[in-house]
């Protein structure tokens, strides 16, 4: 499986939903760098089930266990290695999956890969629980990045048809609620809970922005920032597509409109606008990195749906029981603030080595 990422940093993320543990190993980190491990726990629970009412029921401490590669609270140089252990686990509730796919889930091609030797307990090494690791390794990024002046801010854009319109300009982080507009998150939550007394699920975008980045980071063609980021944030379960500024409001836009005019600030060269994103032909430019992640609706729901035995090649109603997120989109939001830290702090490590 390809479950590794990076070129200066190597991430590579481990085990199932339901197996005894998941985790992740991450290469590459200098020694000596200070790791805050109740910030890190702190970020954790972010992502963390059974905490909301608009999130699972299944409860998780989301503890990290280090192995390897630290020394107290610093790195030591050897990779990094850390585990959570599964505890509130009910594989019982997937058996009937083994031969009727999921509407919306990676069973039926699981099936078609790995030829039934697959685990479809929760969803396997597809499930949104290996957000966890990656979100250990982020979480690292983000305080590292974060002593260098670099910080990465998210926000809930919208969940259905219902958009949070202020502009993303401080971290929502400390919120219940990850949004700019109160008002707008109040009226998401009325939504998903609307979706689930309905049986159904919604999804939603979410905004992130990097601050503090120095202009040249990125190649052009293949080794891009956007291609960088698209990379890890496709690695997140449930993401179908992503933007960067204007994004595909840039195709309704004349070049004269578009184009982000350059100018003088404190005698650094900046653009009046930031339709790119803050990156141009693959590197950055100085200005706030922005993108935008469009996550779909939880594929896991009670409605009655179509499906088909794979061994008897018969057509099949299910029901989908269980625990699951009416909207993924929440618990989605550290999960995006990882990945952009992981592939910017990557990025920034190539940057160096260019500059010796």
């Amino acid at each position: 499986m390809s479950s590794s990422y990076g070129e200066n940093i190597r991430l590579s993320i481990f085990g199932q939903s339901h197996s005894p543990a998941i985790g992740m190993t991450l290469e590459g980190i200098p020694a000596g760098e200070h790791i805050d491990f109740q910030e890190l726990q702190r970020f954790m629970e972010r992502r963390a089930p059974g905490r909301k009412d608009y999130s699972t029921a299944r409860k998780e401490g989301d503890l990290p266990e280090f192995l390897s590669g630290v020394r107290g609270e610093f790195t030591c140089g050897a990779p990094l290695t850390a585990i959570i252990r599964n505890g509130d686990t009910r594989s019982k509730d997937y058996a009937a999956f083994s031969n009727l796919p999921r509407p919306g889930h990676a069973d039926y091609t699981a099936q078609v890969k790995y030829f039934g030797y697959q685990d479809y307990a929760g969803g396997g090494h597809f499930s949104g629980r290996l957000t966890a690791p990656l979100c250990i390794a982020g979480g690292i990024c983000l305080q590292i990045l974060k002593r260098q002046g670099i910080e990465v801010i998210s926000r809930i854009k919208s969940i259905g048809s219902v958009e949070d319109k202020g502009p993303l300009t401080v971290s929502t982080a400390a919120r219940d609620f990850p949004t700019v507009d109160e008002a707008a998150g109040m009226a998401m939550q009325e939504a998903i809970r609307e979706a689930r007394m309905a049986r159904d699920s919604l999804g939603g975008a979410v905004e992130c922005a990097v601050l503090g980045l120095p202009a040249g980071l990125g190649d052009p063609i293949f080794g891009g920032m956007e291609n960088r980021i698209a990379a890890i944030v496709f690695g997140i379960p449930a993401v179908k597509g992503i933007e960067f500024g204007a994004g595909f409001q840039a195709a309704k836009l004349r070049g004269s409109e578009n184009n982000d005019s350059f100018v003088i600030e404190d005698g650094q060269v900046r653009t009046r606008s930031n339709n790119c994103g803050g990156i141009l032909g693959g590197i950055t430019d100085g200005m706030p990195l922005v993108f935008r992640a469009a996550i779909k609706p939880t594929p896991s729901i009670a409605m009655e749906q179509d499906s088909v035995d794979m061994v008897k090649l018969t057509e099949a109603k299910l029901t989908v029981g269980g625990r699951h997120d009416p909207c993924i989109v929440p618990r989605a939001v550290p999960c995006m603030e990882a990945a952009a830290a992981i592939a910017v702090y990557d990025a920034l490590l190539g940057r160096r080595k260019e500059l010796r």
